[in-house]
Parts: structure tokens; C-alpha cells; sequence
């Protein structure tokens, strides 16, 4: 198995320079996200194990804990009334209903880890996205996983063996509808192959952080430079 492109920076992501001088780096969001059965699962997982300056988003939720969850690790579990504070005091970066239980994403945490430079990867639908993209454009990476058919979504779906037929016939019913808001993303991969698949979104990720924009310290780096020709 051939092995992702990898960030070896420090830490806080800064780029090492030949003087010993380092370029801070503003972290970003990277968003995953697909109709269930496309791979958006397999590929996040891959890209946290193989990526240390990369680190799962960490929602709140009302509902409660299942067996095995962890609080702060899996979900940072609440009550509605707090849920509801966050919401007015504009605590959320995105924020929905699912059933009769409520999630959202805390603005703080994130923003604190791409002040540090660290990247946050998060695995949420097209609703999701679209928040985040109001809120933090500028920080946002995008990218939507399509199946190569329909035919292999639902092969897929089924072959996990996990859901009833009513539950896949759902899902493959929704699946239409979200895949419509592919042209809403950065980029769009068709995971024919979940290895080079991977290898595509940690390419992304790699580029992404090589903007110019996210390089903060780049000026004082490059005047630096040329301070010390002078």
C-alpha cells in the first residue's frame, strides 16, 4: 500500500527555513463529505492515521452517549438549554436538527487549533458545508466524494450487511439529492479506488496548505531575506 503525502512540518505547521527562521501557517478546515457508502468514512480515516497535523472535529450534541462513547472525544455531550445558548451567542460554526437531537460544531476549539496551524477535518453533510462557508470561507476546504455509479453505491451499501432493505432503499433515495450539490465544493473526486482516492485528498491537503494566504509569516520571512542581502 502506497503511503500519503504527509505534512513532516512542526507542530504548529510552520515551514522551516535554511536560516533557522520558521513561517507560521494558518491551519484550515477540511471538510469530507458524500452520500453514505461512498467512501467519505474509509478516506477520513486514513488521512488522520497517516497525518498528525490533522485532527477530527469534535461536535456537541444533545443526545445521549451510547455505549463505548466517550465524552470530548466522540461528541462533547450537552443539554438542549446549553445548545440553545450557543446558538444565540453564535457559539456554532454550523449547527442542525437530526430526529428530535441537535449538533453543532464550537467555533472556539476550531479557531484555536487554526491559530496554532493545525488542520481540522470535518465529516458533515452539504447543509454542514454551507454554514461553514458563511462563516469561514476563507478557511474552508471543500471536497465531495461521488461513487462511480449508482449501481456501485448501492452494491456498496448493501455489502455492508448492517441495515434492513427499507434503510438502504433511504438511503440510495437521498443519496440523489445530496449528490446534486456537488457544484457547491472545491473539489470533487470519484472514488473508483479508495487507495488513490486518498492519495487525491492528501495531494489537496498538501497544496492547500501551501497557499499563500495561509502562509501568515511569509512576508516578515521574504523581508527578512532580503534585509539581510542588503
Amino acid at each position: 500500500m502506497t503511503a500519503a503525502p504527509t505534512d513532516t512540518a512542526a507542530p504548529a505547521s510552520e515551514a522551516a527555513a535554511g536560516s533557522g527562521t520558521r513561517i507560521r501557517r494558518r491551519g484550515l478546515m477540511l471538510v469530507l463529505s458524500s452520500p453514505s457508502g461512498a467512501g467519505k468514512t474509509t478516506i477520513s480515516r486514513a488521512l488522520l492515521e497517516r497525518d498528525d497535523n490533522l485532527a477530527m472535529s469534535v461536535s456537541v450534541t444533545t443526545r445521549p452517549a451510547r455505549p463505548g462513547e466517550v465524552d470530548g472525544r466522540d461528541y462533547h455531550f450537552i443539554g438542549v438549554e446549553t445548545y440553545k445558548r450557543m446558538v444565540e451567542r453564535s457559539e456554532l460554526l454550523e449547527h442542525a436538527r437530526v430526529f428530535d437531537n441537535f449538533y453543532g460544531t464550537p467555533r472556539g476549539p476550531v479557531m484555536d487549533s487554526l491559530t496554532a496551524g493545525h488542520d481540522v477535518l470535518f465529516d458533515i453533510d452539504w447543509q454542514g458545508t454551507q454554514q461553514l462557508a458563511a462563516n469561514a470561507r476563507d478557511d474552508l476546504v471543500s471536497v465531495f466524494i461521488l461513487p462511480p455509479t449508482v449501481e456501485e453505491l448501492e452494491r456498496r451499501l448493501r455489502g455492508r450487511a448492517q441495515d434492513p432493505e427499507e434503510v438502504v432503499r433511504k438511503r440510495m433515495a437521498k443519496a440523489a439529492d445530496e449528490m446534486s450539490h456537488w457544484p457547491e465544493y472545491d473539489y470533487v473526486i470519484v472514488n473508483t479506488d479508495v487507495e488513490s482516492s486518498i492519495r487525491s485528498v492528501a495531494a489537496i491537503l498538501h497544496a492547500e496548505r501551501l497557499k499563500r494566504a495561509r502562509q501568515v509569516g511569509l512576508a516578515e520571512f521574504v523581508n527578512g531575506m532580503r534585509g539581510a542581502e542588503g
